[in-house]
Formats: C-alpha cells, structure tokens, sequence
C-alpha cells in the first residue's frame, strides 16, 4: 500500500473583502490548479458514527482523528471518490480510492457482505467501520472552490465560497437537493497546504492583518448549523 504522504494545512476564516485581496495577490504570481478550468463545485457526503466521534474529537482539538467522506464534483455521478482524510497533529494526510455507482449504493445500503469482498482496501475498511461501528451518512457539504497552486514547497491555496449544507438530508447524488447557507455574511475559507514548507514569498502574500489560523472545519460548521437550527435528530 502507498505511503501515506503528511502535509501541512492552515485554514482561515475571511470575508470578502479579504478575499479580494488575496485573490488580486494570488493571481499575479501563481498559476490556478491546472486540474480545474476556473472554479469548481464540490459536494461531499459525511460519515460518523453513533457517538458522533468525528464532530466532538475536532470540537474537542484531539490532534489524532480521521473521518471518512464520499465526494463528487460540478454534481456530476462521472466520478465518485471514497475519501479518509487523517489528522496527526500540524500534519494531514489524505487517501482516496475512486468508487463506481453500484459500490456508492452499496455503502448507502449498507450491504457491507459486498464491500467486504471488494478489492479495494479503502472501501473494505469502510465497511468494517459500517459494522463495528455503525458508521453512518450525517450531512451533505457543498461550497465553490477556487484553486491556485505553486511548485516550490507544492503550495496548493483554495478559497472555499458559499459554503452550504443538505439540512438533515444525505442524497449525495440528487441535484434537486434543498441546500441553505451554513455561514453567515458570506465567510469564505482559507485554506494553504504545503509540504515542508511554506515559500517565504507566498507567506509575504497571504498576510492579512488580524487573521490568525483556526481550527475550522467546513464538516464541522455544517454540523454545527443544522444542530443549532434543530434539523438534526437528537
């Protein structure tokens, strides 16, 4: 099995102004993710477990914690990708295995007899989570992200726009999905990742004054809104 590969990650919250900013900033000396034309849309599904493990470990700043997700992007079902994102410490890593429509069906369903048997080892360990710990779909993520990326120190800078949430719904797949607004004054989130380290002058670029890193979870707001909003069973 490949390696798993740590990086650093930061996060800020910021409004638009800052943005603007940064974004003017950003452009003039980096090059947009050459993976993506222009913006993009992604929509992730997330999974906890009864105790809701994942929400209250990142509330609660355990520095070793994982979650699972399935994501797909611009609402198409083209390409699914069964996610573990992994926390230790500073660090993140991520591993991701793509998934075809059936296997998506098959862990909405819980037919865990059949991923059991897969031949990928990501989406057999998510099934083992589904059985021992009643892993289960909690809430649908969706924002726009705009990517921007340079080759010293593998900088990726995102911005992440108008982040939005299914209410207690988990169709990841209906494009019909009522969505709300999970952020209030339309916050933007910041997020730089690098390896081991962070070129000094995209540090000099990215600095805005009175804006510290947080410990922000785009996972964690939605959550947080639709509790406060009493949308999700208790």
């Amino acid at each position: 099995m490949e390696a798993l590969k740590y990086r650093h990650e930061e996060k800020y919250m910021i409004n638009r102004k800052d943005y603007l900013v940064l974004k003017k900033r950003l452009s003039n000396i980096l090059s947009h993710d050459p993976n993506a034309d222009g913006d993009y849309k992604i929509r992730s599904l997330y999974f906890d477990d009864m105790g809701n493990t994942a929400l209250y470990e990142k509330l609660a700043g355990v520095s070793d914690r994982k979650k699972y997700r399935i994501r797909i992007y611009n609402d198409s079902a083209q390409y699914i990708v069964l996610e573990k994102k992994i926390k230790k410490k500073q660090y993140t890593a991520k591993k991701r295995q793509p998934i075809n429509r059936e296997e998506y069906d098959d862990i909405i369903s819980k037919n865990t007899k059949r991923l059991l048997k897969s031949s990928k080892p990501l989406l057999r360990e998510l099934a083992l989570q589904i059985v021992i710990r009643q892993l289960k779909p909690v809430v649908i993520v969706d924002y726009i992200r705009e990517a921007y990326v340079s080759h010293p120190g593998n900088v990726r800078i995102t911005f992440d726009k108008y982040l939005k949430t299914g209410l207690n719904k988990t169709e990841l797949l209906d494009k019909e999905l009522p969505m709300i607004e999970a952020v209030e004054n339309n916050q933007i989130i910041l997020e730089i990742k690098y390896d081991g380290f962070l070129p000094g002058h995209i540090k000099a670029l990215i600095q805005l004054n009175g804006r510290y890193k947080q410990s922000t979870s785009k996972y964690t707001l939605c959550r947080k809104y639709i509790k406060k909003n009493s949308w999700e069973d208790q």
